[in-house]
């Protein structure tokens, strides 16, 4: 295991990593964080966010600094706030500024969205010890977002999980990954995962989730077709988000609600906090296809239907795509995402042993389960770099 310090003052590296606001920001951030720890275990390791965001909870579960900037969110539309943006992101700046010297930061890795903006700007422009802090960049999406189109423009090491990030000169890597799904074996880990969430150990199950606050047209059309489903002897794992509600017609159980009838094939939980298990359950996932979501599921071989959200660029669909195309997944424009449909493919679906195993494996293939360590490395080594100009 690889120590890395900066030379000449003996300190231990200090890195810091900016991807708050959504999972799909900050998960990435903390797979790398995790791998620069595996790395470098003597390293500091920060992340910035704001009080906004996911990250608020997310980071200091995982054990890391989280180190609280003003938020500056880009408005999509011209209106009053587009104004507000220039005197927003100069406090964001100067404070990101303040927390980069504070942390004694020597490379700062960026994931995108309203806090890696800020935080790109400020180590452009910090000098310590006469020095500028070196910038490593990973875009998530199909589709850069503006954060990362301009932070790329003086990075120092632009990566992507794709290639059609649209960022000139990108290095495909991959999406960084958490340890606990990169090396997950679903097939050892079923019994232990459905006797943990209450399902039917041998009936084959359906994993259902619309991202951390869940997806209303997800929620609605399978547990429209709960009884549907039942009648084909599958069990479903379904995460409806903390804000939502769903009324199976068929053996539901809110766990949440700490619901003590007997355990049915149709589980409902608010939130899922051990996606590892989750994943490790089912044989057959319905979810959105954002960034994050691709790469987890297609990390874990789990044969997927993709139903993009239908507002933004259309990033969804394209982070889909490739799973897609090699043979891991479907997707299911978001108005076809219906109780008939349901009812009619899943039991499909899951009666067709071969073509689940063939999804799994065409999955499986197009992942890139190092990607996080890929990412750590790179930081590392170009912070190492820079030391060594330092003398």
């Amino acid at each position: 295991m690889a120590f890395v310090t900066v030379p000449g003052d003996g300190a231990h590296l200090s890195v810091v990593v900016a991807g708050g606001g959504t999972a799909g920001h900050i998960e990435p951030a903390l797979a790398v964080a995790d791998a620069v720890a595996a790395l470098a275990p003597a390293a500091r390791i920060a992340a910035l966010g704001t009080t906004r965001g996911l990250e608020t909870r997310l980071i200091p579960d995982r054990g890391y600094s989280l180190e609280l900037i003003p938020p500056v969110p880009l408005p999509r539309k011209v209106n009053a706030d587009l104004f507000k943006v220039p005197f927003r992101l100069s406090r964001a700046v100067l404070a990101a500024r303040k927390v980069l010297a504070d942390v004694d930061a020597d490379v700062l890795i960026g994931f995108g969205g309203y806090v890696a903006l800020p935080a790109y700007f400020a180590a452009r422009g910090h000098i310590r010890r006469s020095r500028r802090i070196p910038v490593v960049i990973h875009e998530a999406n199909a589709s850069a977002g503006i954060a990362n189109k301009i932070g790329a423009r003086y990075a120092d090491k632009v990566l992507a999980a794709v290639d059609s990030s649209g960022l000139p000169g990108a290095v495909v890597v991959g999406m960084p990954v958490r340890g606990s799904l990169a090396g997950l074996d679903r097939k050892a880990l079923r019994d232990k995962a459905r006797h943990y969430f209450g399902l039917d150990p041998d009936a084959p199950t359906l994993l259902v989730f619309g991202g951390s606050q869940g997806a209303a047209r997800l929620n609605d059309a399978v547990a429209g077709a709960s009884g549907a489903l039942a009648e084909a002897g599958i069990g479903v794992l379904h995460a409806y988000g903390p804000k939502n509600t769903i009324e199976p017609s068929h053996g539901h159980r809110d766990r949440a609600k700490g619901d003590d009838a007997r355990t049915p094939p149709y589980i409902g939980v608010a939130y899922l906090n051990r996606m590892d298990l989750a994943y490790a359950a089912a044989d057959l996932v319905i979810c959105r296809s954002g960034a994050m979501t691709v790469a987890e599921v297609s990390a874990t071989g789990l044969p997927a239907v993709y139903v993009p959200l239908p507002h933004g660029n259309g990033e969804q669909r394209l982070n889909a795509l490739p799973v897609v195309e090699a043979g891991g997944g479907l997707i299911v424009d978001d108005t076809e995402m219906t109780t008939q449909w349901v009812a009619r493919e899943v039991p499909a679906l899951l009666g067709d042993p071969e073509r689940l195993a063939a999804m799994s494996a065409a999955a499986s293939a197009g992942g890139h389960r190092d990607a996080a360590s890929v990412v750590a490395r790179t930081a590392l080594e170009l912070a190492a770099d820079f030391a060594d100009e330092r003398g």
